[in-house]
This record gives structure tokens, C-alpha cells and sequence, in this order.
């Protein structure tokens, strides 16, 4: 197994146009903490993330 440091992680996931591309990791127990639906406002919409009971998540509009 092959462990990189960061500097090697983050040189090697940077796009050829040199803009960095940051992803947050979120664990989908932190958005459930309070129930299994959470609603989510994107571009002025509403969507509706639900954990069904085995497990999985659907999402609606």
C-alpha cells in the first residue's frame, strides 16, 4: 500500500488548467442528525435528501 503526503496528494489532483477543485467531505450522519429528510435550496429550488430504512438515499424535487 502506497501512502502520499499531502503535497503529493494535491499535485497530483490538480486540474492541467492550474484552477483547484476543492471537495468537502460530508458524513451523511452529520445531515441526519435530526430526522431523515433534509431539505436542500439549489439555484432557488428545493430538493428533498431522504435515508430510507435500509439505508439509501433518494432524491426529489
Amino acid at each position: 500500500m502506497n501512502i502520499l503526503s499531502p503535497q503529493q496528494t494535491s499535485a497530483r489532483n490538480l486540474p492541467q488548467s492550474g484552477i483547484v477543485k476543492i471537495n468537502k467531505l460530508i458524513d451523511s450522519d452529520a445531515l441526519f442528525r435530526h430526522g431523515d429528510v433534509v431539505i436542500i435550496l439549489h439555484k432557488g429550488e428545493q430538493y428533498a435528501l431522504r435515508r430510507t430504512r435500509n439505508g439509501k438515499l433518494i432524491l426529489n424535487k
